[in-house]
């Protein structure tokens, strides 16, 4: 991506997303980039789709109306999928964030990484697990209205939800593989390869903030501050496992 703050689509599937979470989801794309679209799909004429309607208002989001001609919700997400080729190949954007839980659009997330931009889903805890991999990175809404992180007992901070895999193992393979000559992992790099290893990794399952809060509270880990190169002021932090 060529910009420093990359412009982004924010595509929702209104028939399978809530509207409760898009003010905090928004908030979260805010951290990434721009949401230079912003559209909403769906039959606005229908009174199952009738909480949406402030949320459109407040955060100047498009409504698409897509009728529903015959039962289910195909038509919605056709039209939600054309659009985004459109903007795939109007190269408008640097990246999509995909809003639902559907995998119909699993497909649509492996197109656009396969021409080298940046997908972010959202979606509740049924999402499938292949639209889930078929994403850059992938966030569990009910993590975005938890408030605070956790206390993080010594024996280890709570294991997660049940889609989360089990910390400890997740976590110690990981390091394991970015820790260099010195002994020590750089965090920034254990954070990337989690991601890389499952899109929805983010410390938020497991009741943290921040990825920083959950390595210090796990008591099989160490962390420290180091320069991020020799002489310099500027600190990183590095974790490695416990007596390595």
């Amino acid at each position: 991506m060529s910009r420093e703050a990359p412009n982004l689509a924010v595509l929702i599937d209104s028939d399978n997303a809530q509207a409760a979470v898009i003010s905090d989801l928004l908030a979260e794309v805010s951290q990434v980039g721009t949401a230079t679209v912003k559209r909403a799909y769906g039959d606005w004429t229908t009174p199952q789709l009738s909480s949406w309607k402030e949320v459109l208002n407040v955060h100047a989001i498009q409504p698409v109306q897509q009728f529903s001609y015959t039962s289910g919700k195909n038509a919605t997400d056709s039209a939600l999928i054309i659009d985004a080729m459109d903007l795939l190949h109007g190269g408008r954007v640097d990246g999509f964030c995909l809003v639902s839980s559907d995998s119909d659009f699993t497909r649509l997330a492996t197109r656009i990484r396969e021409e080298g931009l940046l997908v972010i889903g959202f979606g509740e805890r049924k999402t499938p697990k292949a639209f889930v991999a078929a994403c850059d990175r992938f966030l569990y809404t009910d993590i975005l209205k938890r408030s605070g992180g956790s206390s993080g007992s010594g024996g280890g901070g709570r294991q997660g939800d049940s889609d989360a895999p089990p910390l400890k193992p997740f976590l110690c393979e990981a390091i394991t593989a970015v820790t260099q000559d010195d002994g020590w992992a750089p965090l920034g790099m254990v954070g990337s390869l989690l991601q890389k290893n499952d899109p929805s990794f983010d410390a938020r399952n497991y009741g943290f903030r921040k990825l920083s809060e959950l390595v210090k509270a796990q008591n099989y880990l160490t962390v420290q501050e180091v320069p991020i190169s020799p002489g310099s002021s500027q600190m990183h932090l590095s974790v490695r496992l416990r007596g390595g």
